[in-house]
C-alpha cells in the first residue's frame, strides 16, 4: 500500500495554525534524520579529578532529508518542481524572513524553517533543461518563545530564580523550600553578597542560584 505523501504547509507567521500555502512532494523521502543536542559548560575547579559540567542550552532539533525530482516522461525542466522546496529560503517581503513552514508525512510532523537547500541534477534534455534533480535539504526547528515561555516555567536562561523575602523568614527555610535541605543556605548567601544570614529583611529580593553551585573566590562547590 502506497504511503501518503508528505506535504509541506507554508504557515502565516501571525496564526501558526493556519496555512497559507501548501504543496506535495513528488516523491516520498527514502529516509529522514532528526538529530538533536544539548550544550554543557564545563568549570575546572581546583582540587577535583574532573571538571564540573553545567547544562546551558538544549539546540533545535534538525530534520535532514533529500527529495527527488523528475519529469523526464513529461520533457520539462525538472527545476519547476523542485524550486517548490528551494524557494521556501527567499525572504518574505511582509514578515522580513523566511517563511515559516510545517513538514508533515504520517506521523512525522514538524514546524520548521528551511536552512539549506542544494540541488543536484542528474539528467537533462537536448537543450540541456535538467529533467531529473536531487535536492538535499535541511530544516530547522521553529520554536515560538512566547508560546513557550507560557508554558514552560524558566525564569532565566541559567534557571536562576528569585524570591521575596517574608516576615520572620530565614536563609535555612529558603533553602528549605528551593533545594529541599536547609543547610544549603550559603549558595543563597554567597549569590547575593550576604555576610551575616541573619541580617534579610522582608521585602529583600534574593537571587537563588542553582545547584550544583560554585563558590569562585574559595573554589568550593555545593549540590
Amino acid at each position: 500500500m502506497p504511503l501518503t505523501k508528505a506535504t509541506i504547509f507554508v504557515l502565516d507567521p501571525s496564526d501558526l495554525t493556519t496555512p497559507k500555502d501548501q504543496f506535495e512532494v513528488q516523491f516520498n523521502p527514502e529516509e529522514y534524520s532528526l538529530n538533536k543536542d544539548n550544550n554543557f559548560a564545563s568549570q575546572t575547579i581546583p582540587g577535583l579529578s574532573s571538571p564540573i559540567l553545567q547544562f546551558v542550552n538544549g539546540n533545535l532539533r534538525t530534520l535532514e532529508m533529500e527529495l527527488f525530482f523528475d519529469t523526464v516522461d513529461q520533457q520539462t525542466d525538472v527545476r519547476n518542481e523542485s524550486n517548490k522546496v528551494v524557494n521556501l529560503l527567499n525572504i518574505d517581503s511582509k514578515s522580513h524572513a523566511p517563511p515559516i513552514l510545517r513538514f508533515v508525512w504520517s506521523t512525522l510532523d514538524f514546524t520548521c524553517v528551511l536552512t539549506r537547500a542544494n540541488q543536484k541534477f542528474t539528467r537533462f534534455m537536448s537543450d540541456g533543461s535538467p529533467v531529473r534533480a536531487r535536492v538535499t535539504a535541511s530544516f530547522s526547528e521553529f520554536i515560538d518563545g512566547e508560546r513557550e515561555a507560557k508554558e514552560v516555567n524558566r525564569q532565566t536562561a541559567d534557571f536562576t530564580k528569585f524570591h521575596v523575602v517574608v516576615q520572620n523568614e530565614t536563609l535555612s527555610a529558603i533553602a528549605s523550600s528551593f533545594y529541599h535541605n536547609p543547610q544549603t543556605w550559603r549558595p543563597i548567601a554567597i549569590a547575593n553578597g550576604i555576610d551575616d544570614p541573619r541580617s534579610i529583611f522582608p521585602g529583600q529580593v534574593l537571587k537563588i542560584p542553582s545547584l550544583p553551585f560554585v563558590d569562585q573566590d574559595r573554589g568550593e562547590v555545593f549540590k
